[in-house]
């Protein structure tokens, strides 16, 4: 399978078209418990760079605080190739470094968190309300910027992430659970994303 994995990889190589800038992974709490799942992890950052990326975001769904402790401390232990941001319910300000990782915060809680910052400043009289754009609301997310690729495993939906930034994303789903995922699904991924006409909604 290794020379099938060099094959992909030639491909996405020799494809016309630019790779994916900013790649975004959307996993979840369980995903994370199994066997081996930090070590993909490490291994789809890695590729994810080596095939052109300049930004990784990963969504990690998490619903039991206890769990929460230990997934943090596990990545946090991780070695990546570049700068991390870890961000949390509880250290939800957005974040610019190329990897960027999320813990537990759905894109329901995030586009209400910068509602209410906005309310917020319209009511100390530092925004007029008529003035408001989407600017302000991007600014306020914890993940401002709209990921070229997002990659969701195991199932066909985003699971409440990214409601706001994947709009004019390019989603890739696929039914091998992380545990299983490898090179060839990243690669796989991209090769398609590389092949589709981007619309940008229109």
């Amino acid at each position: 399978m290794a020379l099938y994995d060099r094959y992909l990889g030639l491909r996405v190589r020799l494809t016309p078209g630019e790779p994916p800038s900013h790649v975004a992974l959307v996993i979840t709490e369980r995903d994370l418990l199994e066997r081996g799942a930090y070590g993909n992890l490490e291994r789809f950052v890695d590729l994810a760079f080596d095939v052109g990326a300049q930004r990784v975001t990963v969504y990690v769904s998490v619903l039991d605080e206890a769990v929460l402790e230990t997934v943090q401390r596990s990545v946090e232990s991780l070695e990546f190739p570049r700068d991390v941001a870890i961000r949390d319910p509880r250290t939800p300000e957005p974040g610019v470094a190329p990897i960027q990782i999320n813990l537990g915060l759905g894109g329901k809680e995030e586009f209400a968190s910068a509602v209410r910052s906005i309310a917020e400043a319209v009511e100390q009289g530092d925004l007029d309300p008529s003035e408001i754009t989407e600017t302000d609301i991007e600014t306020r997310l914890v993940f401002a910027d709209e990921p070229d690729l997002v990659i969701k495993t195991g199932e066909e939906r985003l699971s409440d992430f990214m409601i706001w930034q994947s709009v004019y994303s390019e989603l890739y789903f696929t039914d091998v659970n992380w545990r299983d995922f490898r090179d060839r699904e990243f690669l796989r991924a991209v090769l398609e994303y590389k092949q589709r006409t981007r619309r940008f909604g229109q």
